[in-house]
C-alpha cells in the first residue's frame, strides 16, 4: 500500500511541479516585466518633466520602484545596513550588503547602498567597482551617476565628471545638484583656458 502511495506521489508530483514551477517562472517574469514597464515609463515622465518638486516627486517614485524590487529578505538586510551606517558602524554595514549582494545579485539598490557605505569610508576604489555594478544593472541610475561624478572631481577627473553630470541630467534634467556642479565644471575650465 505505501508502495502505491509513494509511486501516486511520485506520478503526481512529475505531473504537477514542472506546471507550477513554469506558473511560478512565469509569474515572475510578468512581474519583471511589469516593473520595467513602470520604470519606463517613469524616467519618461522624469525626463519630460520640467518643474522641479514634481520631478522630484516622479525621481522618489523611481527609488522606491528600485528598493521594492529586492523583495523582503533584501528589504530588511537593506534597513539593517542604512541603520548601521547611519551608527558608523560600517564593516557591519558591508557584511550585511555583502549578504544582499550575494543573495540577490540583480538588485540595484543592494549594490548602490554598498557603494555609498564605501563612500562613507572614503574608499573610492571600491565604491567605483560598485557603482559600475549599479549602472551595468540599471544604466539610469541618478543615484549611482552622481555618486560617480563626485569621485571623478575628488580625485581630479573633470573631464570625466562633466560627461557623468551631462549624462544624469539627460535622464534627470530637473536635479539642480547636477545642474550646479555642471556649471560649476565649466566654469572652472573655462577660467583654466583664460
Amino acid at each position: 500500500m505505501r508502495r502505491f502511495i509513494l509511486s501516486g506521489f511520485l506520478s503526481f508530483s512529475l505531473l504537477v511541479l514542472p506546471a507550477v514551477a513554469a506558473e511560478t517562472r512565469n509569474a515572475t517574469a510578468s512581474s519583471s516585466e511589469a516593473e520595467a514597464s513602470r520604470l519606463d515609463q517613469l524616467f519618461a515622465d522624469l525626463k519630460q518633466e520640467r518643474n522641479e518638486v514634481a520631478a522630484r516627486r516622479i525621481a522618489e517614485r523611481i527609488r522606491e520602484e528600485w528598493l521594492a524590487s529586492g523583495g523582503a529578505t533584501a528589504d530588511l538586510l537593506i534597513e539593517w545596513a542604512r541603520n548601521a551606517a547611519a551608527d558608523e558602524k560600517y564593516h557591519v554595514a558591508l557584511d550585511l550588503l555583502d549578504e544582499t549582494t550575494t543573495l540577490y545579485p540583480e538588485y540595484v539598490e543592494g549594490w548602490n547602498s554598498r557603494a555609498l557605505v564605501h563612500l562613507m569610508m572614503n574608499d573610492y576604489s571600491r565604491a567605483m567597482v560598485d557603482l559600475s555594478r549599479t549602472l551595468t544593472i540599471e544604466p539610469r541610475h541618478f543615484g549611482a551617476l552622481s555618486g560617480l561624478a563626485g569621485i571623478l572631481r575628488a580625485t581630479g577627473r573633470e573631464e570625466q565628471a562633466l560627461e557623468v553630470y551631462r549624462r544624469m541630467l539627460d535622464i534627470y534634467p530637473m536635479q539642480r545638484s547636477a545642474q550646479r556642479a555642471l556649471i560649476r565644471l565649466v566654469e572652472e575650465q573655462s577660467d583654466e583656458r583664460l
